[in-house]
């Protein structure tokens, strides 16, 4: 009777190191390998970057191009991102707005 109960509980012991687990791990690998692929599409991708600086409390990007940071004058650190292209200091009184502006080549 006891070697029987031994058996089984060997035996449900195996069985689950046969069951596939899917890991965050492997979830976030088959992301950035599907991102990798999507950006590679036959020839390698660069990212470009400029900054545009503007007085007063807008800056907007180049078509094609989208922001990817902003920076305010004055100090002010309340900013917003509107519409992806356009950087917009929330503070009053801006002397100058800047839009860190990017695109893939």
């Amino acid at each position: 009777m006891k070697s029987t109960i031994w058996f089984l509980l060997i035996f449900i012991s195996l069985l689950h190191l046969t069951i596939p687990v899917n890991t965050q791990a492997s979830k976030d690998s088959s992301v950035n390998k599907k991102i990798q692929e999507a950006l590679n599409g036959g020839e390698p991708k660069k990212l470009s970057c400029m900054s545009v600086t503007t007085s007063g409390s807008w800056s907007s990007c180049p078509a094609g191009m989208a922001v990817t940071g902003c920076a305010c004058g004055k100090g002010c650190g309340s900013w917003d991102i509107q519409n992806g292209i356009t950087c917009h200091c929330q503070c009053t009184g801006m002397d100058w707005t800047n839009a860190r502006c990017c695109q893939l080549v």
